[in-house]
């Protein structure tokens, strides 16, 4: 047999026996009777080299965070049972201290995990308290068609979050929960009292198509539109039919309407071909009239327009697009005669002119009795009296002067 190798590990008697040093001292880990102790030992040094690759291993995927800390843990206790009864050559004690130095980084990390858990959990306290706050608002209101796809929003935010302790989560999914329902129960009650007025809005609709419907063919025009009017505000009032029939329903509605006044305007049109003729005479009788302003002789103007009204009135009616612009025209000659009318008769009224007399007497009677209270205040020597009886005597001048202009007027 050759001589053995020499390990500072370990060795192989001439047995072929392997042992491994540790510090509790030599361990037999194996036998190689008849062989080679170079490939025993270099056997056994290969297996303590995986157990060297699996610590390295452990420690990298603890360092870069790829372990949990429990997880790490129990990664710990494998390794180190395999180190403990290893058939390997090597250092084990060193591979040990390295396990046992993992230990203060995993219970720093198991302590980041737990605050980070905390944090966690305070935040997804904050956010159910939300939720469910938010859940109660939608409860509390009718917004029918968002709030439903707004509750189930929430209920999807609600199930990505961590639980909290059980009394505070199942407080809280209470208050979510009961919110929930009671609004769907409301919304429920909501859409089935909106069935039954949409069923008696349709029948209303339905009673309504048939008076629109037999007045479609009427002729008297003024009287049906307003009928026709009265029924659009029926219609209005009745409120939505079921969605599958309330297009179809208007436009029945809108087809005995439209049959109705495309008829009544057939017919205007007619007639305002007829009315062009008068048209043309109110023209005439426009110009004529205008020619009155500005009025100079009040009592001829008022004479020809006498003759002008009766002419207009005979003249009969003009095309309705018409109406507006010569009814304008005409009202603005005739309130001017009735201005220049009214004018006149205010500044020849006799009443008033009287009136403007006797407020000139008084205004006068009161001046000179300020004149003399002036005189009084004067000889005294109070200036102050003076001062505020020569405000009075200027005020009621002023007034006297406003007077005088109002009798010339009258005058």
């Amino acid at each position: 047999m050759s001589s053995a190798p020499t390990n500072p590990w370990g060795r192989v008697d001439d047995e072929g026996n392997v042992y491994v040093k540790t510090t509790d001292g030599e361990r037999l880990i194996g036998q190689w009777p008849g062989g080679d102790p170079a490939e025993a030992m270099s056997l056994y040094v290969r297996r303590y080299e995986g157990l060297e690759v699996e610590v390295d291993l452990l420690e990298k995927r603890l360092e870069g965070g790829a372990l949990s800390p429990d997880d790490a843990a129990k990664a710990v206790t494998k390794v180190r049972a395999q180190i403990v009864d290893a058939q390997a050559l090597g250092d084990l004690d060193s591979l040990l201290k390295r396990l046992d130095a993992l230990q203060p980084a995993i219970d720093k990390q198991r302590e980041q995990r737990k605050v980070e858990r905390a944090a966690k959990v305070a935040e997804a306290q904050t956010e159910k308290i939300r939720i469910a706050d938010e859940a109660e608002k939608i409860a509390a209101g009718n917004d029918w068609k968002a709030g439903a796809d707004k509750l189930r929003a929430l209920l999807d935010e609600w199930k990505a979050l961590p639980r909290l302790s059980k009394s505070a989560d199942d407080e809280l999914w209470h208050r979510f929960s009961t919110a929930r329902t009671a609004y769907t129960r409301r919304r429920k009650t909501h859409f089935g009292e909106q069935s039954t007025l949409r069923e008696a809005a349709k029948t209303i609709k339905e009673k309504l198509i048939v008076e629109a419907e037999a007045l479609s063919t009427s002729t008297e025009w003024g009287v049906t539109a307003g009928k026709y009017r009265d029924l659009m505000t029926e219609w209005k009032k009745a409120g939505s039919a079921p969605r599958n029939v309330e297009d179809k329903l208007w436009k029945r509605f809108r087809a005995a309407q439209d049959a109705f006044f495309t008829a009544r305007d057939e017919a205007n049109a007619q007639l305002d071909a007829e009315y062009e003729v008068n048209a043309e005479k109110k023209l005439e009788i426009l110009a004529e009239a205008e020619k009155l302003i500005p009025i100079k002789d009040i009592d001829a103007a008022r004479k020809a327009w006498l003759d002008i009204a009766d002419r207009w009135e005979a003249a009969g009616k003009v095309p309705r697009a018409k109406i507006g612009e010569f009814e304008a025209r005409i009202r603005k000659v005739e309130q001017a005669v009735r201005d220049a009318t009214e004018s006149k008769w205010k500044k020849t009224d006799p009443e008033k002119s009287a009136r403007a007399d006797d407020m000139i007497g008084k205004l006068q009677r009161a001046i000179d009795e300020v004149g003399e209270k002036i005189a009084a205040a004067e000889a005294k020597g109070d200036k102050k009296k003076v001062k505020d009886l020569e405000a009075d005597k200027a005020s009621k001048e002023a007034f006297l002067d406003m007077a005088k202009k109002a009798q010339a007027d009258y005058s």
